[in-house]
């Protein structure tokens, strides 16, 4: 649909405005947990300001997904009702136009939304979960080169504490403490000569190659102590385990159905994975009902102003949150198959859409 006349492209524009506001309030909300972290890593460890910034830009389509479409509800509640509260949907009807007329440049709107929001949950995704691997993975040798400068204790992963006594500039990379009590039941001291960083890319993990040193450990028994003499000693440092970790990979259709094959299609955990498949596509379509449900909505809310219709879009969301989770309750008990109770929170706001536009139409 082409934006034919000046009055389609006011309205579209009403819309850009608070929809920039609130994508941008809302992804800075997502982002907060993420962002205070990737701040320690860039103040306390000395992570390059870069290396940062490429993280964000990987957790972006993750937080993009889920953002676009509650954007989109707010961006037509707010334009909607600022067009009723200001009396210019009044003098636009009283011209003969229909709400369902005025609502064409929202439908393009709500188009846009939902190709964005689609893009990026079919392939946006993707890219960035295997790329924030590669990303994650230079993070956590940065921390461990940065946890072996000289004359510094650091702990590039929890429960790891490594130190390289100082030594002069330039010289020989030699003498290596290291607390590792990863294992509670059997912490250890490792002292060693000298040592290497490598990078295992292929199995997300970085590792210190350690030349002629001791192991000393405390087995379960309080009396018994144990010592351990090497030439040559691999310790692996796992990706997940740094203060940064990639997203966990999700098991791919065939073998979620074989999964629910063995279980007799009762195990909860392929039932939830198969109704996030559906909602791979669900969610996406919820950004067109959201967008148009917002014209009704914003005509009944329009003295709510701005904030008002924050709150309001919001109030919606929670309540399609509820109903998610309403779902996922009856998917696992056997109630509800998988794929209705990934589209049955969407076809009630479309029925909820229907009705507040037909109410709307005759008043």
């Amino acid at each position: 649909m082409i934006l034919r006349t000046l009055l389609d492209r006011y309205i579209f524009t009403e819309l850009l405005s608070p929809f920039g506001l609130s994508l941008g309030a809302l992804c800075f909300v997502m982002l907060t947990r993420e962002l205070l972290r990737l701040v320690e890593l860039l103040v306390s460890k000395g992570i390059g300001f870069w290396a940062v910034l490429k993280v964000i830009a990987m957790l972006l389509p993750s937080g993009l997904v889920l953002t676009l479409p509650i954007a989109g509800l707010i961006a037509s509640v707010t334009a909607f009702g600022r067009l009723s509260f200001d009396k210019e949907l009044v003098a636009m009807r009283a011209t003969g136009l229909s709400l369902l007329r005025l609502s064409q440049p929202v439908f393009l709107f709500s188009v846009c939304v939902f190709t964005m929001t689609l893009v990026l949950s079919q392939w946006g995704q993707p890219w960035s979960s295997l790329n924030l691997k590669k990303v994650a993975l230079n993070l956590l040798k940065d921390q461990l080169a940065l946890a072996l400068e000289r004359g510094t204790f650091n702990e590039p992963i929890p429960r790891m504490m490594i130190y390289v006594p100082e030594g002069e500039p330039g010289g020989p990379t030699e003498g290596i403490f290291i607390s590792d009590e990863r294992l509670p039941d059997e912490p250890r001291v490792i002292v060693a000569e000298q040592y290497h960083v490598f990078m295992d890319a292929a199995h997300t993990q970085v590792a210190l190659q350690l030349v002629n040193g001791v192991i000393h450990s405390r087995p379960r028994q309080v009396d018994q102590y144990r010592q351990i003499a090497f030439a040559s000693y691999d310790l692996k440092i796992d990706l997940n385990l740094s203060s940064y970790s990639a997203t966990e990979e999700r098991p791919s259709y065939e073998q979620i159905m074989a999964r629910l094959a063995e279980s007799g299609g009762k195990d909860a955990g392929s039932l939830r994975r198969l109704m996030e498949y559906y909602k791979d596509l669900a969610f996406p379509t919820a950004s067109l009902v959201f967008c148009l449900l917002g014209v009704p909505v914003g005509i009944v809310s329009k003295r709510s102003g701005r904030i008002g219709g924050f709150a309001v879009g919001v109030g919606i969301i929670i309540a399609f949150y509820v109903l998610n989770v309403g779902c996922d309750f009856l998917v696992t008990a056997l109630i509800l198959h998988p794929f209705w109770g990934a589209w049955l929170p969407n076809i009630i706001f479309v029925v909820i859409t229907v009705v507040l536009f037909i109410r709307m139409s005759r008043q």
